[in-house]
C-alpha cells in the first residue's frame, strides 16, 4: 500500500483493530481517526508517515497496543494516552517525538513493552513508572532524557531488558536496580552517570549484558560481579574506575562477547584468572595503569580475536601462542618494556645471557651446567628410545583390536581413527571447558590441537540431546552433506564420532572465527576494510553458487547468518553448519517446516513453507547488508521501501567504525550494496540467483552514471544493471 490515509477512514467509527504496519504509507494521519473511540490496536510500524499523531488518539481509553515505530513522526506523545489504563505495547522508537516523557505518560498496569528509542524526548525518568508491575521491557535510549535513574525502577520485579543509554542521565546508579531477579540486558552507557559501580548488581544472576561504558563512574570495580555467572558482555571501558581487577571476574566463563576495562585508571597486575576466559572475544584492557607482565595463562583464551593491552606499565615477555604470534603490534605499544614473540617487539634476553653479562666468574659454572645437562639429556634420550623400541615391539606381536563396539562409530578422514579419536580427547582434556570456544543450541564447539600440531574445531553434541532421537537428523544431515560437497569456501567436515559416550564433529579451525562474533567487537571490525568485506561476500557468493547450480541436486542452506560465516587467519570466508541443509528434490514440492535463525529468513516461508534457493538468497542478502552497516539491518530492511529510506545517503549507513572506501573500493562496494538490496525484496521472483550475483560480483565495476559516494542516495541504486 502507498500514499496517504484517507479522511473517510474515520467513518468507520466501530474499527477496532487497524493494522497497516510495513508499507509504503505517507503523510499524516488524518483528524478523523479521532472519530474511532473504540480502537483497541492501532500498529503503523515501518511506513512514512510524517506529523502528529492525532491528540485524541486514546479518547475512548480502550487501546491496548499502540506501534508508529520507524516512521517520521513528530511532535509530543498525545496527552490522552494517559488515559490508556489498559496499555500493554507502546513502539514508538526512530521517529522525531519530542516533549517531556514525564508528563505524557500514565500509570499503566498491564504495560509489559516500552520502545521509546532514537527519538528527540526530553523530561526526566518518572517515579511512577515503577508502577508498572507487569513490564519487562524498557528502552528509552537516544534521546535527550535528564535527571538521574529513579530507585523506583527497581520495583519492576518483571524487568528483562533495561536500556537508558546516550541520554543526558546524571547521579548514581540506583542500588535498587539489584533486585532486578530476571534482567538479562541493562545498558546504561553514553550518559554522565557518577559514584561507584553498586555492589548490588552482583545479585543478578540472570544478567548476560551489562554495559555501563563512557560515563564517570569511579571507585573500584565490585568483586560481586564476579557472580553473574551467565554475563556474555561486560563493558566497564570510559570511566575513572580504579584499584585492581578483581580476581573473580576469571569466573566469568560464559563471557563471549567482549570484555572491556579499557581507559580507566586500573592498576596492580593483570589477574592470571583471567586465562579462564576461554569463550572470550575481544579483551580489551588498554589505557591504564596496570604493571607486572602479561600471565602466561593468557593462551588458555583460545577464542580471542582481539587483545589492546597498549598504553600502560607491562613489562616482560608476551605469551607465545600462535594467536600472540600473529597479533599486531599496535595492541602492545606504549608500556614499559613488552617483549617477545610479537613482531615488532624486542626479543626477551634470556637469565642465562643476564648472568653472563653479570660476571665473568659465572661462565665457567655456565658451561660445567650446560655440558652437564647435555649428558643428563643424552641419557635420557637413550633410555627413552631403547623402552619406545620395546613397546613398539610388543604391540606389533599384538593383534589390532577393533574398538567399534567400544567407542562406536568413527570415521576421520586423512587420519587413523583409532589413535585421532584418542588424541581429540586428549587435546581437549575429555572436553574441558577451557577448550570450549563457543555453544549453541545443539552443542559446544572446542579448540582441539593434536600431538602432530594440527588444530580442529571440534562440535560436541550435548549429553541431554543425545539421548532426543530427534537431534540425530541434524547430527546425520550435516555429515551426509558435507561428505558430499568439497569446495575451498565450505568448511571442511574431516571427520565425525557417533558413540554411546560422544557424538561429535570434527571440522577444520578458523582462527577469527564467526563473522558476527567479528562485526560485534569494535576493534575486530575495524580491521575488516572494505576490500576484506568486499572478498568475504564474494567467498560466500561462491559458496551458495556452487551449492545451488553445480551439485548434482542443488542444496539449500537454510540458515545463513553471519554467525555461520566463519574466517581463517587470511580472512577467507568459508560457510558452516548444515544441520538444516536440504536437498531440493526435482519431483517433489519440497515442503518443510520453518527452520533457521529468525531475522534471515525469507519472508514468504511464512505462508508458503516451500523451500527453494531463493530462501539463501534472501538470507545472503540480510548477511550481506550486515557486513556493509556493521550492524543487524532488520529495521533498514522493514523501512527499505519508504520514501525516507530511498532519500537516505549511502556513506551514512555504512560501517563507521571504517574510513569510508577509496574511489576504487566504493565502486565495488555500491556493486555489492545494489545487489544486497534486490536479494532482499519480498518477492522471491523478482531476486537474483545465486550464480546471476556471483558473476556480477566477478565483474569489474565502473558506475560513471552514479554520483560520488558523498552524495549518492539510496534512490540512485534502483535503475542499476541487472
Amino acid at each position: 500500500l502507498s500514499d496517504p490515509i484517507p479522511p473517510s477512514l474515520g467513518n468507520l467509527r466501530k474499527l477496532t483493530d487497524l493494522r497497516l504496519f510495513t508499507n509504503r504509507l505517507s503523510g499524516a494521519l488524518p483528524s478523523e481517526m479521532n472519530n474511532i473511540i473504540g480502537l483497541t490496536s492501532l500498529q503503523l510500524s515501518n511506513n512514512n508517515f510524517s506529523g502528529y499523531l492525532p491528540p485524541d488518539i486514546c479518547k475512548g481509553g480502550a487501546l491496548s497496543y499502540l506501534a508508529v515505530s520507524n516512521n517520521s513522526f513528530q511532535g509530543p506523545i498525545p496527552m490522552t494516552l494517559k488515559n490508556c489504563t489498559g496499555l500493554s505495547r507502546l513502539y514508538l522508537h526512530h521517529n522525531q517525538f519530542t516533549g517531556d516523557i514525564s508528563h505524557n505518560l500514565g500509570v499503566y498496569p498491564h504495560l509489559w513493552y516500552v520502545d521509546l528509542s532514537f527519538n528527540r524526548l526530553s523530561g526526566t525518568l518518572s517515579p511512577d513508572w515503577g508502577s508498572w508491575h507487569n513490564l519487562t521491557c524498557l528502552k528509552i535510549s537516544n534521546n535527550n532524557i535528564t535527571g538521574v535513574i529513579r530507585p523506583e525502577l527497581g520495583h519492576l520485579s518483571n524487568l528483562q531488558k533495561l536500556d537508558l543509554s546516550s541520554n543526558h542521565l546524571q547521579g548514581e546508579i540506583p542500588k535498587s536496580l539489584g533486585n532486578l531477579a530476571h534482567l538479562y540486558n541493562l545498558s546504561l552507557s553514553n550518559n554522565r552517570l557518577v559514584g561507584e559501580v553498586p555492589m548490588e548488581l552482583g545479585r543478578m544472576s540472570n544478567l548476560q549484558l551489562l554495559d555501563l561504558s563512557r560515563n564517570g563512574l569511579t571507585g573500584r570495580i565490585p568483586y560481586q560481579i564476579g557472580t553473574c555467572m551467565k554475563l556474555q558482555l561486560l563493558k566497564l571501558n570510559n570511566n575513572n574506575l580504579s584499584g585492581s581487577i578483581p580476581l573473580e571476574i576469571g569466573n566469568l566463563v560464559h563471557l563471549q562477547e567482549a570484555l572491556d576495562l579499557g581507559h580507566n585508571s586500573l592498576t596492580g597486575e593483570i589477574p592470571s584468572q583471567l586465562g579462564k576466559l576461554s569463550m572470550l572475544q575481544y579483551l580489551n584492557l588498554s589505557q591504564n595503569g596496570f604493571t607486572g607482565g602479561l600471565p602466561s595463562s593468557l593462551k588458555d583464551m583460545v577464542s580471542l580475536s582481539v587483545i589492546d593491552v597498549s598504553h600502560n606499565e607491562l613489562e616482560g615477555p608476551v605469551p607465545d601462542s600462535p594467536f600472540f604470534r600473529k597479533a599486531p603490534l599496535e595492541w602492545f605499544l606504549h608500556n614499559k618494556g613488552l617483549c617477545g614473540v610479537v613482531k615488532g617487539l624486542p626479543p626477551c634476553v634470556s637469565s642465562a645471557t643476564r648472568r653472563n653479562d653479570e660476571s665473568k666468574h659465572h661462565k665457567v659454572v655456565v658451561i660445567l651446567a650446560i655440558t652437564a645437562s647435555m649428558v643428563f639429556i643424552l641419557l635420557s634420550l637413550m633410555i627413552v628410545g631403547a623402552a619406545l623400541q620395546f613397546r613398539k615391539r610388543k604391540k606389533q606381536s599384538l593383534p589390532v583390536q577393533d574398538n567399534g563396539n567400544r567407542e562406536g562409530a568413527f570415521c576421520i578422514l586423512s587420519f587413523d581413527g583409532r589413535y585421532a579419536y584418542k588424541d581429540i580427547i586428549e587435546a581437549t582434556e575429555d572436553f574441558n571447558d577451557k577448550y570450549c570456544i563457543g555453544t549453541g543450541a545443539c552443542g559446544s564447539v572446542y579448540r582441539a590441537e593434536l600431538t602432530s600440531g594440527k588444530v580442529l574445531a571440534v562440535k560436541k553434541i550435548h549429553l541431554q540431546e543425545i539421548e532426543d532421537t530427534s537431534n540425530e537428523i541434524p547430527f546425520q544431515n550435516e555429515i551426509q552433506t558435507l561428505t558430499r560437497i568439497r569446495h575451498r569456501n565450505i568448511v571442511k567436515l574431516y571427520g565425525f564420532c557417533s558413540s554411546t559416550r560422544h557424538k561429535f564433529l570434527v571440522y577444520e579451525y578458523m582462527e577469527r572465527g564467526s563473522l558476527g562474533s567479528i562485526l560485534r567487537s569494535e576493534a575486530a571490525a575495524a580491521e575488516l576494510d572494505w576490500v576484506k568485506r568486499v572478498d568475504v561476500v564474494k567467498d560466500v557468493a561462491r559458496a551458495l553458487s556452487y551449492m545451488h547450480h553445480d551439485c548434482d541436486q542443488p542444496i539449500v542452506h537454510r540458515d545463513i547468518t553471519s554467525n555461520n560465516i566463519l574466517l581463517d587467519s587470511e580472512f577467507k570466508a568459508c560457510v558452516s553448519d548444515f544441520g538444516i541443509a536440504r536437498l531440493l528434490q526435482p519431483d517433489s514440492s519440497n515442503w518443510s517446516m520453518i527452520a533457521g535463525t529468525h531475522g534471515y529468513l525469507a519472508p514468504e516461508l511464512a505462508y508458503r513453507m516451500r523451500v527453494t534457493t531463493q530462501c539463501d538468497v534472501y538470507s545472503f542478502g540480510v548477511v550481506t547488508l550486515e557486513l556493509l552497516m556493521g550492524t543487524y539491518p532488520g529495521e533498514f530492511i522493514s523501512v527499505l521501501p519508504s520514501s525516507a529510506a530511498q532519500s537516505s545517503s549511502v556513506k551514512t549507513i555504512l560501517d563507521q567504525r571504517v574510513p569510508l572506501p577509496t574511489a576504487e573500493a566504493a565502486d565495488e562496494v555500491v556493486a555489492v550494496l545494489r545487489l544486497a538490496i534486490r536479494c532482499v525484496d519480498d518477492n522471491p521472483e523478482t531476486r537474483p540467483t545465486m550464480k546471476h550475483i556471483f558473476y556480477k560480483l566477478s565483474t569489474p565495476k565502473t558506475h560513471p552514471n552514479l554520483p560520488s559516494l558523498d552524495s549518492l542516495k539510496l534512490s540512485d541504486l534502483r535503475n542499476g544493471e541487472r
